[in-house]
């Protein structure tokens, strides 16, 4: 056991950082009605949680080569922990906002990729694969424990405890870290502004432009941020399109002056020349794919469960339990299977589950998911996660020596939480949007009084806000409805979702069927596990 002290020292601060991702999503109703927000609130709050670490990951990785993989490991847990506790004490979604999206997520920065390297400054061959496996599948088990310990703990107690028990866990970890070897010597170095500068700005324009996107549009502005009374559409196109364009430029420079300082002798933010590296780019795509649609179908299987049908946080932990138990399961199968196949087989068997699991979802879409067939969906999902986490880190990190670790770490920390990023705007703003064109059609069809369909049609040519199925009715008498218009109008919501759920699903089926086409770079050979010498197997079993 003391030989696997410091895996479980690692692992306990990566749990923690990854069911933040997670935990969070059962108790999004909950927490709009005690903060008095809205469910676009709390989309923006899990995007930015994950888009802070993605931005700043890179410098994360670079503080901890210049200070010590350990001395940035410790620091970055107990930063972590002052978010988590303003988060626990926050009285409203600024607060919120500030605790969890900012602070725990720069803590977040400097631990993530100082676990990807500690792992390999501790353990050696057969060891150091045994031990990315086991943090893959600690990731694992916190995606799916997340919604159950989030659902349990939001229903008896308060969401707010959550966050007191995570200052708990990074306070045990911090008294344990001297556990930990650092064995890679400091480098000593500058941190070069302007990098850094440059790769926040361009990826914060990139996700917070498909954020905004159900709101301002893709392209045709449906709304656009006002100031002082003037909207701004710069040539009649979205705001959108414009940040996104930004991001993708700035991005860009971002890579050519990484290039440049190395021509020039100086120390970049990352070396992007390692993207050449065909195992490492796969690796960090399918990583990136993987939590993509992991946020995605943690966002909007919950908006449904308890916006549409009224579940409470514990029953929508309960729901996605299938999911959970297969994610758990399969990322012990994975790291057993890879003595006998390939990571690319494996993964491949991933990404393939992955899709028909999406299939099996959007076929068991009706109004209650009540039915065997989403049951066995949310299984096969879990069952897909479980096979990819068991692998892709340690198909990463293998793909680099171990000066490099730190450094590869960030990247798997800038692709994981960009993904993380990426699927909950990006398929946040498929579901609202959906939503808004479902429910518009649904009252133009409708045999609504002209003026009625005259008035909703004016209140939602911004957008349409996710609000509970069980209110829309009210809502509509307090505007001048019957009885019987505020029930129609509440049927249409509620078949709105339904119909919005179903597009969403189609965006996971799209985004798992892409993700093939990274996975061609994957080690297609089993690792060879080092001989072990007959005396030490003699010497142990004497």
């Amino acid at each position: 056991m003391k030989k696997w002290s410091v895996v479980i020292i690692l692992g306990a601060a990566q749990f923690v950082m990854v069911l933040d991702g997670t935990v969070m999503n059962v108790s999004i109703s909950t927490v709009v009605r005690d903060l008095d927000t809205s469910v676009g609130a709390m989309q923006a709050a899990i995007t930015f949680y994950t888009l802070t670490m993605a931005a700043v990951m890179l410098l994360g990785a670079k503080l901890g080569d210049i200070w010590g993989r350990r001395r940035a490991f410790v620091i970055g847990a107990c930063v972590y922990a002052t978010g988590s506790l303003i988060t626990a004490l926050s009285p409203n979604i600024a607060f919120l906002f500030f605790g969890w999206s900012i602070i725990e997520g720069l803590g977040a920065v400097l631990v993530i990729p100082a676990i990807a390297a500690l792992v390999a400054d501790n353990y050696k061959d057969s060891d150091r694969i045994t031990a990315y496996a086991i943090i893959g599948a600690v990731s694992g088990a916190a995606v799916a424990a997340g919604p159950l310990i989030g659902g349990f703990v939001t229903t008896y107690f308060s969401w707010r405890y959550v966050f007191l028990a995570e200052v708990v866990i990074m306070a045990a970890v911090v008294l344990f870290s001297r556990r930990v070897t650092d064995a890679t010597s400091r480098v000593p170095g500058r941190i070069d502004i302007p990098s850094v500068l440059l790769s926040a700005s361009g990826l914060v324009f990139v996700v917070f432009g498909m954020l905004q996107s159900k709101t301002w549009g893709w392209f045709q502005p449906l709304a656009s941020p006002e100031i002082g009374g003037v909207a701004i559409a710069p040539l009649g196109i979205s705001l959108t399109a414009w940040l996104i364009l930004a991001g993708v430029v700035l991005i860009s420079a971002f890579i050519r002056r990484q290039s440049s300082l190395v021509r020039r002798g100086r120390d970049p933010l990352v070396h992007v020349e390692m993207f050449s590296i065909r195992q490492l780019r796969s690796g960090l795509s399918v990583l990136g794919a993987q939590y993509a649609v992991t946020a995605g179908l943690f966002f909007m299987v919950p908006v449904y469960l308890q916006m549409t049908l009224g579940l409470d946080a514990l029953d929508t932990g309960i729901k996605i339990f299938p999911l959970s138990v297969s994610l758990i399961l399969f990322s012990i199968v994975g790291t057993r299977l890879s003595t006998l196949w390939s990571p690319r087989r494996i993964v491949r068997v991933g990404q393939l589950t992955l899709v028909l699991s999406a299939l099996l979802l959007l076929a068991a879409a009706t109004e209650d998911l009540r039915s065997a067939l989403f049951a066995a969906g949310m299984f096969l999902a879990g069952a897909a996660l479980g096979l990819l986490a068991s692998q892709l880190g340690n198909v990463n990190m293998s793909a680099v020596t171990e000066k490099e670790s730190s450094e590869v770490g960030g990247l798997q920390g800038v692709f994981q939480n960009l993904g993380s990023s990426l699927g909950t705007a990006l398929i946040g703003s498929i579901l609202i949007g959906a939503l808004a064109t479902s429910f518009a059609g649904g009252v133009a069809s409708s045999d609504l009084p002209a003026q009625a369909r005259s008035l909703i049609s004016e209140a939602t040519e911004k957008g349409v806000t996710i609000v509970p199925a069980d209110t829309v009715a009210a809502l509509g008498e307090k505007a001048g409805l019957s009885d019987s218009e505020a029930g129609q109008l509440a049927t249409i919501y509620r078949d709105s979702q339904l119909s919005s759920l179903r597009v969403a699903f189609f965006g996971l089926i799209v985004i798992s069927a892409l993700a093939l086409l990274f996975s061609r770079g994957i080690p297609s050979e089993v690792p060879r596990r080092p001989k072990r010498d007959p005396r030490l197997s003699a010497s142990r079993r004497a």
